[in-house]
């Protein structure tokens, strides 16, 4: 059987595509990555073949197409059971599940103020009206799961999880506007970026020539990041 196709954006850009090839990569699930630029002229054609909502990420596999991140994680978990992507604890599992669901549909302040961008540094800027809040929310529930549920391991939940892929990007930003975290909030931040996989993405993203205007805070010199 051919391995599962995973349909990404931009990796300077795209934390929904981050969430899932993380979470595939780093739980040692085997998958073909293809990436698709996005919002350029060509992007509605481009990506039209591989998602039903012209958005990504999406995972091709076989017949399934599975079209959102959380969905991905989900199916992957189902498809690969011992990929250990959810805590075997059901109460562990309960929690990392509420918490993954919480940042799907949640923190749209800190999203919308804060654009994911790898290459950039935005020292105190984005800190619209309720990013705060959000932030402090955040945390909070970071403080919580590691105290919890985070013996045998440095992530949310002991050993990395769905969870940790689905924060992954909010780490990021959080280093991208120098957001100051508590001590085990930065600990656990610092986690992740020592992750392989994550430090495999974040090469390529660096090595990205294309820009995206709306995430961009910052007016960009095209020039200065071309490889």
């Amino acid at each position: 059987m051919s391995e599962p196709i995973l349909v990404i954006g931009n990796k300077n850009y795209s934390s929904w595509s981050l969430r899932a090839w993380l979470g595939l990569r780093q739980a040692g699930i085997p998958f073909t990555e293809k990436l698709v630029t996005l919002f350029d002229e060509d992007w509605p054609d481009s990506i039209r073949p591989y998602s039903p909502t012209l958005k990504v990420p999406v995972l091709i596999d076989g017949d399934v197409t599975v079209w959102e991140s959380l969905a991905i994680l989900e199916y992957a978990a189902e498809r690969f059971p011992d990929a250990g992507l959810w805590p075997a604890d059901p109460a562990a599992r309960a929690v990392a599940r509420a918490v993954s669901a919480e940042m799907h549909a949640g923190f749209a302040a800190l999203r919308n103020a804060m654009p994911m961008n790898i290459r950039a540094s935005h020292p105190g800027r984005g800190r619209d009206e309720g990013v705060a809040e959000d932030i402090a929310r955040i945390m909070s529930l970071w403080n919580d799961c590691r105290a919890r549920f985070g013996i045998g391991g440095p992530f949310l939940f002991g050993p990395f999880s769905a969870a940790d892929a689905m924060f992954a990007p909010v780490a990021s930003r959080f280093r991208t506007y120098a957001v100051e975290l508590d001590r085990t909030s930065r600990d656990y931040a610092d986690a992740l970026f020592d992750l392989s996989a994550f430090k495999e993405w974040e090469t390529a993203a660096l090595a990205e020539p294309w820009i995206v205007a709306e995430d961009e805070i910052d007016p960009v010199d095209e020039a200065a990041i071309t490889p």
